[in-house]
Order: structure tokens, then C-alpha cells, then sequence
């Protein structure tokens, strides 16, 4: 590789200029403290409690379920993505921006690495929405089957569930309804957000008081069946439920004071999930035992179990209302990722474009579709791993980031200093490259695929247009009115 291409994608992004692009990126600014914490706990809680709780407690396709130790999988998940959160925070509160983990690697590290998540999370972030819509569609069922009504496997399963499916139609259907309720306005999905989350949350209050009186401490014996190997890979799956203020931290231009309370709704987020977490798998596992708990709808098996039909029809019809959020919010992430990295030249510039309610409705159609797409036809495990990877690898760059930008700038104005440095966030590089490395090779060949398609692309592409290229016309373009190049 030639001495003028490795500085050419090493380039960084100036973090000087960045507050002043965000002037003209025609994103509304509407978000407070409490709607991020909304927006970060929406996508935290939801199909993590719903249905990866009880898939990775009573194991599927072949894996052994772990039983109540699914607990001890949440902490390890815990841990890790504790370390990544206060990294995110040190960095939303210097560069409030669209891109998030694209950006921080952009600036910290260079706009290859900076391509590479950016796009990375494209795909994980469309794979998380799909994720959640095969867990709503088990929901729904069970609750249709609760009043009588049986839909036909082939129209509720996909083909590799070997139950005789063809294709996922409720959770087509719910990623396109998202998708719309995206489509409206940051405004309008906030105040959304901020109602369904205050739902989620009573609910899941009610259903650990409730289950609270109907545990068996006999279903915790064995409280580990199956070993420790088995829970920490079951780590790996269920940290796709303690993630989601990644997400959020994309929303960070649409922040009424992103420097301010990005940082704060990051780590309240976190501490919020992983309370309700912790609680809800103590009930769901001494509710019923592990071996009969449903992978799909969990806590809807758990109160039919001990003769709560009724409450497990509830659960059911409140849980699509909470789980949407998660999609709503790994939606939004999508379509803000997706932006910054148009308008940074390194995506053509088509997909940056916003409407009349500061939305940009091209991408978030697009990424709707997709996940649409992933949603009807792959099994929720292998698109659950899928997910895990990417962000996994998110973390590890952010985590990096964090403590090189600290040594590189130590100037930098920062409305949070993550402490412990640069301990916390070496744990977090460890811990997430040691949660990589315990998924399926599948999983990984399915992850080096899509580097390498990307790799086609920014080369093809991004490299020649991005904006930090003095020789694109959208380089010459803006400096020729004076608008930050970065």
C-alpha cells in the first residue's frame, strides 16, 4: 500500500469542526434528559427479558440451557457493556453527533477504522430490529393462542425453525409499522418513546411483584445444570439485552443539550436495565423450571405454569407494546448512522437528505425493508449472534478510542471523564474481544463477509468522495461556502 493511500484512510476527522457542522445538518433538536434516558432504556430492556431470558435458560437447537445461571450470564454481558458505556459517555459528551461509534472512531483513530463500524453497524443495527420483531411475532402468537386463535406455522416461523415455516409475516408486518412511526418525526417517536417506556417499565415491575409470590426455590436446584462454559456463552447471546444506549447516543444532534445530558441518560440507562434484569430472571427462573420454560414468549410460559392464563395473556399484549421501543431506537440508530456517514462523503450524498420534520425518510425506509427482510426469513438465534458480533467489535474500537483520544487530546473539553483510566475501558476491550470470540464460526464467517463487501465499497467509493478528501467536488463544494470540511 502506497505512502499517500495508508494517509489517506487514516485521516481524522477534526473534532473542532464537528459542533459546527451539526448547525447545518438539518436535524431538530428536540430531545431532553429524560427522553434519552427513555430512548436508551427502550432500547436496553425488551426482547432481553421477553425472550432471550428464557431461550438462553432453557437452550435451543442443540445448546444446553444454563437454568437460573442465566443470571450470572446477564452480570458477565453486564460488566462488559458497563465498560464500553462509560466510554461512550466520555465520548458523547465531547462530540454530541449522529454517528456515534462511527464518529468516535473516525476521530480517535481514522476514517477506515471509522468506516469499518459505520458500516458494521448498518447491518447490526438492521439485525437487532429484526431480532426484535421475531420476538414479538412469538409474543403475539402466544397470546393469539391464549383466545383460540392458532395461525399456521407457515406463516409464523421460517424454514431453519424446522416447524414447517416459510416465512415470518407478523414480524415483517411490525418492522414496516416501526418504520412508519419512525418516519413521522424525532418529535413525535420522543413523546412515543417516552409513554412506551414508562409502560414497559410498570410492567415489568408488575410482573416481578407478582411472580415474586409464585417462585419455587426447588426450580433453582441446580442452580447451574449445565456448567459455566455454557453461561458465559450464553453471555455472548443475551448481550444483545444490555446494549442500546449505543443507539442512543446516535440521537446526540437531535439532543437539546447533547454535551450535557447524552453522558448522563448513557449511564442512567444502564443502571435502570440492568436492576429490572437482574430481578427478572430470579422470577422467571423460580417461577418454572428451566427445561419447560418457551424460548419464545418466556414469561407468558412462566404464568401459565403455575395457573395465571389470564396475566400470561396480558404480559403478551404489553410485551409487543414495550418491545417495539427496542426497535424504535436500533431504528433510529440506523437511519442517524447512515446519515452521518453520507454527509461525510463517504455514502453517497442521496441518503442524507431530510424532510420537512428534520427526518431523513430515504434511509429509514430502506433500513425498515431490510430488517423486514432479516425478520421473515432467519431464526431469532443466528440473527441474535449476528448482532452480538457487531457490536461487540463496536466496543472494542470505542473502548480504544476512548484512551487514545484521552493521551491525543487530552485539551479536549469533556462534560464526563470516564474514571479509572485507562483500566475500565482495557477491561471493556477484553471483555468484548473475549465475548467474540465464544460465538459459532457461522456467526463469524457471516460478520467477515460483510467487512469485505464494505471494504469493496469504501475503496470503490467512500475514500474517493469523502469530504476529508481535498480532491472530492463535496470537499471543494463546501469550502467554497465556507462550511466546516469535516
Amino acid at each position: 500500500m502506497s505512502r499517500d493511500m495508508t494517509q489517506s484512510i487514516m485521516r481524522r476527522k477534526p473534532i473542532d469542526d464537528i459542533e459546527e457542522e451539526s448547525k447545518h445538518s438539518g436535524l431538530f433538536k428536540s430531545l431532553g434528559l429524560w427522553q434519552l434516558t427513555a430512548i436508551g432504556v427502550g432500547g436496553i430492556i425488551g426482547v432481553g427479558i421477553f425472550s432471550l431470558a428464557g431461550l438462553v435458560a432453557a437452550g435451543s437447537d442443540g445448546t444446553p440451557g444454563v437454568g437460573p445461571a442465566v443470571l450470572i450470564s446477564f452480570l458477565i454481558a453486564g460488566l462488559a457493556s458497563a465498560a464500553a458505556a462509560l466510554s461512550y459517555a466520555e465520548f458523547a459528551g465531547m462530540i454530541p453527533r449522529a454517528g456515534s461509534a462511527y464518529t468516535y472512531g473516525y476521530v480517535a483513530l481514522g476514517e477506515v477504522i471509522g468506516w469499518f463500524i459505520g458500516w458494521d453497524l448498518l447491518l447490526e443495527y438492521i439485525a437487532i430490529v429484526a431480532v426484535v420483531a421475531i420476538g414479538i411475532s412469538g409474543y403475539l402468537d402466544a397470546f393469539l393462542a391464549g383466545i383460540g386463535i392458532h395461525l399456521p406455522a407457515a406463516v409464523t416461523s421460517t424454514f431453519d425453525e424446522g416447524k414447517g415455516g416459510i416465512v415470518n409475516i407478523p414480524a415483517i408486518l411490525v418492522c414496516l409499522l416501526v418504520t412508519w412511526i419512525l418516519s413521522r418525526g424525532t418529535k413525535a417517536f420522543g413523546r412515543f418513546e417516552l409513554v412506551a417506556v414508562g409502560i414497559k417499565v410498570v410492567l415489568i415491575l408488575f410482573i416481578i411483584g407478582l411472580g415474586v409470590f409464585y417462585i419455587d426455590t426447588n426450580n433453582y436446584n441446580p442452580f447451574m445444570p449445565s456448567g459455566f462454559g455454557p453461561v458465559v456463552a450464553g453471555s455472548a447471546t443475551v448481550f444483545f439485552a444490555v446494549f442500546g444506549y449505543d443507539a442512543m447516543s446516535t440521537a446526540a444532534e437531535e439532543a437539546k443539550d447533547g454535551k450535557k445530558h447524552m453522558p448522563k441518560a448513557i449511564v442512567l440507562s444502564l443502571i435502570i436495565a440492568m436492576l429490572l434484569y437482574v430481578a427478572a430472571t430470579l422470577v422467571l427462573t423460580g417461577m418454572q423450571n428451566y427445561k419447560d420454560i418457551d424460548p419464545k414468549a418466556g414469561f407468558a410460559s412462566a404464568f401459565t405454569s403455575v395457573g395465571l392464563p389470564v396475566i400470561a395473556t396480558i404480559i403478551s399484549v404489553f410485551a409487543v407494546l414495550s418491545i417495539l421501543t427496542v426497535m424504535l431506537t436500533f431504528l433510529l440508530g440506523v437511519t442517524r448512522v447512515w446519515f452521518s456517514m453520507s454527509r461525510d462523503g463517504l455514502l453517497p450524498g442521496w441518503f442524507a437528505k431530510t424532510d420537512r420534520n428534520g427526518t431523513p425518510q430515504r434511509v429509514t425506509w430502506i433500513g425498515g425493508i431490510a430488517s423486514a427482510f432479516l425478520a421473515g426469513v432467519f431464526p431469532i438465534k443466528a440473527v441474535a449472534d449476528l448482532t452480538n458480533i457487531g457490536i461487540l467489535a463496536a466496543f472494542v474500537v470505542v473502548c480504544l478510542s476512548v484512551i487514545i483520544f484521552r493521551y491525543k487530546r487530552p485539551d479536549a473539553p469533556r462534560t464526563f471523564r470516564l474514571p479509572l483510566m485507562p483500566v475500565i475501558p482495557a477491561f471493556g476491550v477484553l471483555a468484548s474481544a473475549f465475548l467474540m470470540l465464544q460465538l459459532h464460526w457461522e456467526t463469524w464467517l457471516r460478520f467477515v463477509v460483510w467487512l469485505i463487501i464494505g471494504l469493496v465499497i469504501y475503496f470503490g467509493y467512500g475514500r474517493k468522495h469523502s469530504l476529508m478528501n481535498p480532491n472530492s467536488p463535496r470537499h471543494q463544494e463546501l469550502a467554497d461556502t465556507h462550511r466546516p470540511l469535516s
